[in-house]
């Protein structure tokens, strides 16, 4: 069995599912008392929340090729960045390292490719719905027609994630909210809704809806567990 590294703590509330979902596959698939190899670092949220609403990406960037760098030198074999916001960053931090980078938008592509999505909604961070780096990836290398939700939608769902899931609070007003712009980006076409912030899961489940929900920590994870125990 591989070592996973888990980059985490952005924010430690889905880095925890993370932790669990690696190891109920793990022990799905090998029963008894396997768990996952886990090399983890766990950054502090609230200095790397500043730079990105500050947009210094630079700065960002450094403070998490550190932490990857002490992920590796736990002995891990591959590593996931438990975030999708700071993916950003990825193709940095993986220059940085001597070991390969699990890109979550490249595991959640394969998902949508596998059910023959063609067109699938975006939930996630500000950075995440408008910056190029997520849905480019998705249009330009997989062919997955990308689309977002209005301005001011937009808006609700970004605070949600800051304001209230990043402290682990779950409000069922919020889950309207964002059942509601779910509902509308069935309307524009979307065939699935991508949960493309790590958080978002913990307020939103598949059971909310009958529109398919792709949570990328469930998806991340099962990418990470595939690997981890490929021959």
């Amino acid at each position: 069995m591989q070592v996973i590294g888990l980059l985490g703590g952005m924010s430690w509330e889905s880095t925890a599912t993370y932790y669990r979902r690696v190891n109920e596959q793990v022990k799905a698939s090998l029963g008894g008392l396997h768990s996952a190899q886990v090399a983890l670092y766990s950054v502090d949220f609230e200095p790397i929340e500043k730079l990105q609403h500050a947009g210094d990406w630079e700065a960002a960037g450094a403070l998490l090729v550190t932490a990857a760098r002490r992920v590796e030198s736990a002995g891990a074999d591959f590593l996931l960045i438990c975030t999708n916001t700071m993916h950003k960053l990825a193709d940095r931090i993986e220059a940085s390292l001597d070991i390969p980078l699990l890109h979550i938008a490249d595991a959640t592509a394969e998902v949508i490719r596998e059910h023959g999505f063609t067109r699938v909604g975006l939930l996630g961070t500000a950075f995440t719905m408008e910056q190029d780096f997520y849905r480019g990836r998705l249009q330009n290398r997989f062919g997955i027609d990308v689309i977002v939700p209005g301005a001011d939608e937009r808006k609700l769902v970004h605070d949600v994630i800051y304001d209230e899931l990043c402290l682990g609070r779950i409000h069922a007003a919020s889950k309207a909210v964002y059942l509601r712009i779910i509902e509308s980006l069935r309307e524009q076409g979307a065939e699935a809704v991508i949960l493309g912030c790590t958080e978002i899961g913990l307020l939103v489940r598949p059971g909310d809806t009958d529109l398919p929900l792709l949570d990328t920590v469930e998806i991340h994870a099962q990418a990470a567990v595939a690997r981890a125990l490929s021959r």
